[in-house]
């Protein structure tokens, strides 16, 4: 796109007036929902999830090929948007880059959101560490409901990968409680998964007044809504709560709005957006953290129950030839196996899938006929598609596999996880029928905490699996489709307001670090000009 075009033009696309905007520079623009009027007869849009295999350190391309996809969906006269998660600063400036697509399929401006954007990710922090300051507050003064130091459950969280703050010790220096504390990256922040998960301003203060800060002396759990944080919580996150509207390379609309990871998060944009986005267009492409084994199972879980998604027209699972070879070991063959352990999790929900091979010039043709052969052997069309270099026009066979499906009717998610069920059992059946696990091994402190859902009302929630995304297993080196091996589970978390209980496995954390050579290198600003985002 050689100049973009005008987001008032962007939006008429998507049917919405200038009343609905308010601007955030010429290029961006927050929407407010109360603003937008519903159409008349129009059914709800329908949803496309694209997810991927087990990623590689590559990358598979996942937001690029959802760009594409809309550009390509926009070029063939369906009224499409693409609804994606705002990237956090720790990827940024760490080990991934941007998250904004790449190619001709990235977002506009690219820059912007990034780094700062409308500002979301740092009001999420600043509301997040209120609550954390009105804690310690509390517990200077020896307010009631008493909380005990030595179980507060309430972290802090910053938006820059940063492992010293992992571990730490709060309240030195003779004026406050000392203990024992640690920090989150944001986008771990509950705060940030009650947002995503919220319909509305109602929801999200309701699920912020059921925030679990901590345990009093006698263990009854305190909320944040006790410690009258809410309302100063909800006034730092009022601009926050409104999506956002950006284009692509090609002047296709999208709502960018929300950004929990899928490793240790729910890995899905808000709902809010999604919702807007199946009321203003036909077709609404989303995308989910990582893996379908991670983002795919959560949208399927707790994304689309709180959206009030019931089928989906289908799954786009993105891959590629070099990815495959990693997974095998080099050997092609082998990585298949990687492949058909995610078309058999899709199928598993029963949902359709269709298969997006992300083509590299150096790709062999015999390569990709193998992925090909070897998805139309169970039935799953695969698609070459060259949009990173082509834009939209790359991806045409791929919306063009996907419109079948876009003219039938919606499949109905079928959860894996049964509702209603028991934490263990929950997990029990993602590690076995998703994972491809033997069993589950519960350590003592997370077997503990188990035995105290109940008393905190936790005990049926549904669960939020922290899980490497490097392989299938919670194992980060175990590549392609493992066999023969136990879940480690080593904690939980209770995310009251999220709604669900959060299962850490392995030795996966919730505050990364910067690698030994981190892209913030790179970054700089040049005549006025930020370069080497990414």
């Amino acid at each position: 796109m050689t100049a973009p075009r005008p987001l008032a033009e962007v939006a008429a696309d998507l049917g919405l007036s200038a009343d609905a905007l308010i601007p955030f520079g010429r290029d961006k623009a927050k929407i407010d929902p109360a603003l937008v009027p519903a159409v008349p007869g129009k059914a709800p849009g329908k949803v496309v999830l694209v997810s991927a295999i087990t990623p590689t350190p590559a990358g598979e391309g996942k937001t690029t090929t959802s760009i594409g996809l809309v550009q390509a969906l926009h070029q063939g006269g369906r009224r499409a948007v693409a609804c994606l998660r705002e990237p956090s600063l720790g990827p940024v400036f760490g080990m991934k880059g941007g998250g904004t697509g790449g190619g001709r399929c990235h977002l506009e401006p690219r820059a912007d959101v990034n780094l700062h954007f409308t500002g979301d990710l740092h009001a999420i922090t600043a509301a997040h560490n209120l609550l954390a300051a009105v804690v310690d507050n509390h517990l200077h003064f020896r307010l009631s409901p008493p909380i005990d130091p030595g179980r507060v459950r309430w972290k802090r969280v910053l938006d820059i990968a940063d492992r010293s703050l992992r571990d730490v010790v709060v309240g030195l220096g003779g004026d406050g409680v000392p203990r024992q504390a640690s920090f989150d990256i944001t986008a771990a922040s509950e705060v940030m998964a009650a947002l995503c998960l919220a319909r509305g301003a109602d929801d999200l203060r309701a699920r912020l007044g059921r925030l679990l800060v901590g345990l009093g002396p006698d263990r009854a759990p305190v909320t944040a809504g006790e410690l009258g944080a809410v309302g100063g919580m909800m006034a730092l996150l009022r601009d926050a709560l409104l999506p956002n509207l950006v284009m692509t390379t090609e002047g296709a609309p999208a709502l960018v709005h929300g950004g929990p990871f899928a490793n240790i998060a729910h890995g899905c944009n808000s709902v809010i957006a999604t919702r807007l986005g199946r009321q203003l267009a036909d077709v609404v492409v989303t995308e989910a953290g990582f893996a379908f084994d991670l983002g795919g199972e959560k949208f399927m879980h707790l994304k689309a129950p709180a959206a009030g998604i019931e089928g989906l027209a289908a799954v786009v699972l993105v891959v590629t030839v070099r990815a495959l070879a990693w997974h095998g070991h080099g050997d092609l063959g082998a990585g298949l196996d990687n492949l058909h352990a995610h078309l058999d999790n899709i199928a598993a929900f029963g949902q359709r899938a269709v298969v997006a091979i992300n083509r590299f010039p150096d790709d062999a043709p015999a390569d990709v006929d193998r992925v090909i052969a070897a998805c139309a052997a169970r039935g799953v069309e695969a698609v070459p598609a060259t949009h990173f270099a082509d834009g939209g026009a790359g991806a045409r066979a791929l919306a063009a596999a996907l419109a079948p499906h876009l003219d039938q009717p919606e499949a109905p998610i079928r959860p894996v996880a049964a509702p209603g069920a028991g934490v263990a059992e929950q997990v029990e059946q993602l590690a076995v029928r998703l994972y491809g696990a033997d069993g589950v091994a519960w350590s003592e402190a997370a077997t503990a905490k188990l035995k105290g859902l109940g008393r905190l009302g936790a005990d049926r929630l549904p669960v939020c699996m922290a899980k490497t995304q490097s392989s299938l297993s919670d194992d980060p080196a175990r590549r392609g489709r493992p066999r023969g091996f136990t879940l480690q589970v080593r904690d939980l978390e209770v995310s009251a307001g999220a709604g669900f209980v959060v299962v850490l496995t392995g030795a996966l954390t919730r505050m990364p670090g910067l690698p030994k050579r981190p892209r913030a290198w790179d970054i700089d600003l040049v005549d006025g000009q930020i370069v080497g985002v990414g």
